[in-house]
């Protein structure tokens, strides 16, 4: 289920990268408001997932879906240019996130920090 979390975490921060431009610099107060609940969710799921998933490989693929979301998003709505290389790197950062799935260890109990002595 924390896969399920991170993937999500992943899709909010695509939609906080989107209202942060749509924001107009904080000044367009609906996608002010989106940018900051889409944050919230993203952290929040993101944190979850952590307790799970080990920290590097959650926040790769956190940022890793962002990116490529955001990109997907900038192309498709913003007029983005849609390059062989940027599309050749999309479907490498794909692979990466894939990659980092497959190698990674099964989702584990939550995890606990250790308090320095």
């Amino acid at each position: 289920m924390a896969w399920v979390y991170l993937v999500i975490a992943g899709i909010f921060e695509v939609g906080f990268a989107t209202s942060l431009k749509l924001s107009e610099n904080f000044s367009n107060w609906p996608y002010t408001i989106g940018f900051f609940v889409c944050a919230a969710i993203s952290f929040g799921l993101l944190v979850v997932a952590i307790k799970h998933i080990p920290l590097g490989t959650a926040y790769a693929v956190w940022t890793g879906i962002g990116a490529f979301g955001t990109v997907l998003v900038g192309i498709l709505f913003f007029g983005d240019p849609a390059t062989v290389g940027r599309i050749v790197f999309l479907v490498l950062l794909i692979g990466s996130i894939i990659g980092l799935k497959l190698v990674s260890p099964d989702e584990r109990k939550p995890t606990q920090v250790k308090e320095a002595s």
